[in-house]
């Protein structure tokens, strides 16, 4: 695929995020279900497809650390280090998420954040403003698909959009981002290494 066929493709997956709809994408980690992390109705749909309970939080992902303080009460100063020295897919949780669809928040008020490093990833969230949702593209208690033919029919017919991009991929060693959890007072937990 050209850069060119990609911005037409990130063109088309963004009119599909805009209209409330569900999306299948390639991200820097494994293959995602993903929506508007504003839109209740969007992750709601995202948590039935998937068949998992609503207290079971999602992570969102923004395509730079500047974003950030839109959707964080109060950012740790640790978080833009951990962010900076990364050298792998890190997702951060933080405590106090606002402007996001209350259903994805966690039920102790904190999200997950990843900033991925994904060419398509970056371009798509930068073309669409807003923060997108990221759960691996499987149903709930299934392994992550980490190629596209990993990901099974009821999860490619449940979206409303599959995005082309990288979809012939037949190998990859990509593996769930890393997870640390940050609280207040400077707090730190590694959930998974």
């Amino acid at each position: 695929m050209t850069s060119s066929d990609m911005s037409q493709e990130i063109r088309r997956t963004v009119d599909v995020l805009r209209r409330g709809g569900l999306i299948l994408y390639p991200t820097d980690t494994v293959w995602g279900i993903g929506c508007d992390a504003t839109d209740p109705e969007a992750v709601a749909a995202v948590y039935r497809l998937k068949q998992r309970a609503s207290a079971q939080s999602m992570l969102i992902l923004l395509p730079h650390e500047g974003m950030l303080t839109q959707y964080v009460r109060d950012v740790p100063d640790i978080a833009y280090q951990l962010i900076e020295v990364a050298d792998k897919p890190l997702t951060l949780i933080y405590p106090g998420a606002k402007n996001l669809a209350t259903n994805i928040i966690a039920e102790d008020g904190s999200i997950g954040i990843r900033i991925p490093h994904d060419d398509f990833c970056r371009q798509l969230l930068q073309a669409f403003r807003k923060p997108i949702v990221s759960t691996s593209a499987n149903i709930h208690g299934e392994p992550p698909a980490r190629i596209f033919s990993e990901i099974s029919d009821p999860v490619r017919q449940g979206v409303d959009y599959i995005v082309q991009w990288r979809q012939g991929e037949t190998v990859s060693d990509a593996r769930p981002s890393s997870i640390i959890k940050l609280g207040y007072g400077g707090t730190v937990q590694i959930i998974r290494p």
